[in-house]
């Protein structure tokens, strides 16, 4: 799975400088958050980085490369240091929101078991499904053209790069199999980035231990 995964060269092109760590963890056990995973959304939050960190602002430069205006649609990560204290979801999803906050990095997180075909990074075509719910209801939603999306065969799973998941891929406590988006750009080292990889995996580690974790650098370099 992770093998195939691939970044279009039209967003290379916006930032050459980015990459993303990818990681495929299988054999999860989620569930509900509890004091284990409390424990760390308040240590990153502690921890976590300022909304004018260089890292975070490098994000908003980049929406800024193909339209997005980042003080209405943030990037995940400025979204997350701005809310504090950090919401709790799932312990999966504590992990990885403990994880982007200490290191001013978005992460993505999927559903293995509810994605189509390889994850791939792309400018929109405008036509792509994006799946919401609104006003409690399902509802479809798109992409603008030119957007930067992840998308897998049946559409878009994640909005102007990292800001807002489709709720069909999203990791719920029934979430066995995922994939796990760590994208970085300059300033961000790559060696920053790797140790935050490792840090998640230790984290999902203790949620279940002996999941198997594979991961792949995918990058302009």
């Amino acid at each position: 799975m992770i093998e195939d995964i691939w970044v279009d060269p039209s967003v290379v092109a916006l930032r050459p400088d980015f990459a993303v760590l990818v990681m495929g963890v299988y054999g999860l056990r989620n569930g509900p958050t509890d004091d284990r995973s409390r424990a760390w959304l308040a240590e990153a939050a502690d921890n976590a980085v300022t909304v004018e960190d260089p890292k975070v602002e490098a994000w908003r430069e980049a929406y800024r490369t193909f339209g997005a205006k980042p003080q209405r649609t943030r990037p995940s990560v400025d979204a997350l240091v701005r809310r504090m204290p950090l919401p709790e979801i799932n312990l999966v999803v504590d992990a990885y929101n403990a994880i982007s906050v200490r290191h001013g990095l978005p992460i993505g997180g999927e559903d293995l078991a509810h994605y189509e075909g390889v994850a791939r990074l792309v400018r929109a075509e405008g036509d792509e499904p994006f799946e919401v719910v609104e006003k409690g209801e399902p509802a479809i939603d798109h992409p603008e053209i030119g957007e930067v999306i992840w998308r897998d065969d049946r559409g878009a799973t994640c909005r102007r790069w990292n800001w807002r998941q489709c709720v069909r891929t999203r990791i719920t406590e029934k979430t066995t199999d995922a994939l796990f988006l760590l994208e970085r750009l300059a300033p961000m080292s790559l060696e920053e980035l790797s140790t935050a990889g490792d840090e998640l995996a230790g984290l999902l580690n203790e949620i279940t231990p002996g999941i198997r974790v594979e991961s792949r650098l995918v990058s302009n370099g």
